[in-house]
């Protein structure tokens, strides 16, 4: 194509830039990189940690609008950061089920604001203290509510670190000790997507062909050509893992995998028990010096059996000062909220009998609210990119 310049005279078109794109000569600003996705985690498990020390459903319902929101403002426009929503369906089930079993199972907590009585079914003696039907009080439901929102939450902020971190970048960043055992937990979380996209594919080829796919004939020939694929799809995963070298490991000396060895098996019994002080009332006092001292020794364990591994990251994720940020805001809630429990359990734990409205402690709220840090010190995501406007030769 001949255009014509100033003068008049034909010459040569000149590519027109794009719309957006800066001119010549300015420099383009490097896009920054994503948060550390074990960030994301220890954040989440945190506010986890938090949930599970309170039963006071307005500070729970606090948790849950946090991460929520933190959720809403970065999560990333990929198809794993929808399993936020699968979470939080699965919270909402859980709400309905301990609710249902108060109702028809009845509940330990004695009660004298009888709301309905449902027809009682008689047991026999062998099953005493259950009891099917009779008297449903609102001291037994409020006790239903605030336990089953306490798991609730837990389980949404497990579902904002699957929303927010990446599972591939997750995977990457393991240490070298733990990264087979991360790659088949992987192959094996997505067995079964591939599993229902296969179904799903045939179904529809053969309802477009006019063939059956319901009942006993159409399983058959449906189940067939699935496992056919998923025996091919393994194979093939199998010679790739192979060709990348999967499973060989360095020579270490006999002392450093026994060492390797005490301080993992040791660092995980340490990790149990400190979890199960900070979740108890009782092990309020060795509860997290221990938890400290095992996460310290299972450290150590999967840094000497990273030795092992003869693996290399190509770009690996850097641990910047971001990613401090968003870990020490999460611990700043779990620990403050500890600390409130201790101090005042009884803003923490409201009682049930004689039922009285919750209220919403003023420091322990204004410390759930640091959990919103990771919101303004975190990059925005990328905007997902629209296939109709992208450019065409």
């Amino acid at each position: 194509m001949r255009e014509t310049d100033r003068s008049g005279r034909p010459g040569l078109a000149l590519p027109r830039p794009e719309r957006g794109t800066p001119p010549a000569g300015v420099p383009v600003p490097r896009p920054r990189r994503a948060l550390h996705p074990g960030a994301w985690w220890l954040w989440a498990l945190a506010l986890g940690t938090a949930a599970t020390r309170t039963t006071n459903p307005l500070l729970l319902a606090l948790l849950i609008t946090v991460s929520g929101y933190v959720v809403a403002v970065r999560r990333p426009h990929t198809p794993w950061a929808r399993s936020y929503g699968a979470f939080v369906k699965l919270a909402a089930a859980v709400l309905v089920l301990r609710l249902a079993f108060a109702i028809v199972l009845g509940s330990p907590i004695p009660g004298t604001h009888i709301l309905f009585t449902l027809p009682e079914v008689p047991l026999p003696d062998w099953a005493q203290g259950i009891r099917l039907g009779g008297r449903v009080t609102a001291e037994g439901l409020a006790f239903a509510l605030y336990d089953a929102l306490r798991l609730a939450a837990l389980l949404i902020c497990v579902g904002a670190a699957n929303a927010l971190a990446s599972p591939s970048r997750l995977l990457k960043s393991l240490p070298g000790a733990l990264y087979e055992l991360g790659v088949a937990v992987v192959v094996a979380l997505t067995f079964a997507p591939h599993l229902i996209a296969d179904v799903r594919r045939l179904r529809a080829a053969r309802r477009l062909r006019g063939r059956p796919d319901k009942g006993v004939r159409g399983l058959v020939q449906v189940g067939l050509p699935v496992l056919e694929g998923a025996l091919e799809r393994s194979v093939s995963l199998a010679a790739a893992m192979d060709a990348r070298g999967y499973g060989r490991t360095a020579e270490v000396p006999t002392a450093v995998r026994r060492t390797t060895a005490a301080l993992t098996l040791g660092g995980l019994l340490g990790v149990c028990a400190g979890t199960y002080g900070l979740l108890t009332a009782a092990g309020g006092s060795y509860g997290l010096p221990v938890l400290l001292a095992g996460l310290a020794s299972a450290l150590a364990g999967l840094w000497l059996g990273g030795r092992r591994s003869v693996r290399t990251r190509y770009r690996p994720d850097p641990w910047d000062a971001r990613a401090w940020l968003v870990s020490a805001s999460g611990a700043a809630v779990a620990a403050l909220l500890i600390l409130a429990g201790s101090l005042d359990p009884g803003s923490l734990d409201p009682g049930v009998v004689p039922l009285e409205p919750p209220t919403l402690p003023l420091w322990p709220a204004a410390a759930v609210l640091l959990g919103l840090l990771p919101a303004f010190v975190t990059p925005a995501p990328e905007a997902a990119r629209d296939p109709r406007k992208e450019p065409t030769t």
